[in-house]
């Protein structure tokens, strides 16, 4: 996670992390060094960001699969219904915002 707080901050560093350590970093090829502070925040954003989308990842596994949407949405065009819509509804209503 610390490596990703890193690349977060600024996508071209170069670095190493052993063990997720803060303070086992090593920067490469002149990478400008972030102050630990500045990880260490970033990577609480990243945690909270996580955690505030759980819904997200709580849908996605509740979904029809893209396959069975398209099938769904060929068949109500043909027939006139909206059971894609209604399949949608459901989780979306099971996993408000």
């Amino acid at each position: 996670m610390i490596t990703e707080a890193i690349l977060k901050i600024n996508p071209n560093a170069q670095v190493s992390v052993i063990a997720d350590d803060i303070n086992q970093i090593t920067w490469h090829n002149g990478t400008t060094p972030i102050p630990a502070n500045e990880i260490l925040a970033k990577q609480q954003e990243l945690i909270t960001e996580y955690n505030n989308n759980q819904y997200q990842r709580d849908r996605a596994k509740d979904y029809p699969s893209l396959a069975d949407q398209l099938d769904m949405q060929y068949w109500d065009k043909i027939n006139g219904t909206n059971k894609w819509q209604q399949a949608i509804n459901a989780v979306k209503q099971k996993y408000p915002k």
